[in-house]
């Protein structure tokens, strides 16, 4: 019988901001089933733990993002934007990786795309890592991919 409560399996590491707040990444298991949860986690006097920002993924679509982000320049000022690839979650739902410039500001997005009779467009799910990063991010998602081809 699969287990039906929630379990952090490996905490596989954070990438820290200057707020004092950091995105985790780690594997996590929900009814027997494993993925990667990649989540902002803040730290203040009047509350510290995760917050709604982050997004789940599969060891699959992990992969690849992994084989995306490696293709990239090592010096992210070289990152051009635009979209590095769209991957089927599940029947209607993708997630979509980009590099796209918010207020200034040019980052990683992981993004969450619907497309159903009901709604097409952009869901809630989702999470921005800085570019200025981009080396650690590599190395995370490098590191999560390589956990699951250890673990399968």
């Amino acid at each position: 019988m699969a287990e039906s409560t929630f379990s952090v399996l490996n905490l596989i590491g954070a990438l820290a901001s200057e707020d004092g707040s950091e995105i985790k990444f780690s594997i996590d298991s929900y009814k027997g089933y494993k993925y990667v949860s990649i989540r902002k986690y803040l730290k203040s006097e009047t509350y510290s733990g995760p917050t709604k920002a982050g997004i789940t993924l599969s060891p699959e679509i992990v992969g690849k993002i992994n084989t995306a982000l490696a293709a990239l320049p090592e010096d992210y000022k070289a990152v051009q934007e635009g979209e590095l690839g769209k991957y089927a979650k599940k029947q209607g739902l993708s997630i979509v990786l980009r590099v796209s410039s918010y207020m200034g500001s040019k980052g990683i997005d992981l993004r969450q795309w619907q497309e159903d009779e009901t709604y097409t467009g952009w869901t809630k799910k989702g999470i921005r890592l800085p570019i200025e990063k981009l080396k650690e991010v590599k190395e995370l998602f490098a590191k999560t991919a390589k956990y699951f081809e250890e673990n399968k």
